[in-house]
């Protein structure tokens, strides 16, 4: 068994591979993230937890549409979950979105610890960027590997 094939398997995004880094971290009863691709593509830490949240798909475009029009992050409120969001990019790739909920958050707590919240954002967007290295790391690395057909050795392109 390949331990690094999902990781690097072409048939999975982007996006995927960064929610699958970023959800094996998060506490089981800790903030629900979401990660958002441009095509409304999502990605729930906790399928069921985010479920219960019962936040529509149109509430969620229309908090990307914030983030788009330039409002980062985005904090808004629905029943009894604070909503924090911003968007998730790299340096050569925009992945879309990143959702923080956190369940039974009033406005206030949530203002209260706003700068945690910030640190998590920002974390989240340093594990997109090592990932996109990596991947290109990885890609570099078999392009240039023995049996390969573009191994490259001095100036001499071998086949």
């Amino acid at each position: 068994m390949d331990m690094f094939e999902s990781l690097f398997s072409t048939s999975c995004g982007l996006n995927e591979q960064i929610a699958r880094q970023i959800f094996d971290i998060i506490p089981e009863r800790g903030p629900v993230i979401v990660i958002i691709d441009k095509q409304s593509h999502c990605w729930p830490s906790d399928s069921e937890r985010f479920a219960e949240l019962s936040i529509s798909e149109s509430f969620l475009k229309e908090i990307c549409a914030k983030i788009d029009d330039g409002t980062e992050p985005v904090m808004t409120q629905i029943n009894d979950c604070s909503i924090v969001a911003a968007q998730l990019a790299t340096e050569s790739t925009n992945c879309g979105y990143m959702i923080i909920a956190l369940p039974k958050y009033s406005p206030e707590s949530t203002l209260i610890n706003i700068d945690l919240i910030e640190i998590l954002l920002n974390q989240i967007g340093l594990i997109a960027k090592l990932v996109e290295k990596n991947n290109l790391l990885y890609e570099l690395q078999m392009k240039n590997c023995p049996g390969s057909p573009t191994y490259v050795q001095g100036d001499v392109a071998l086949n």
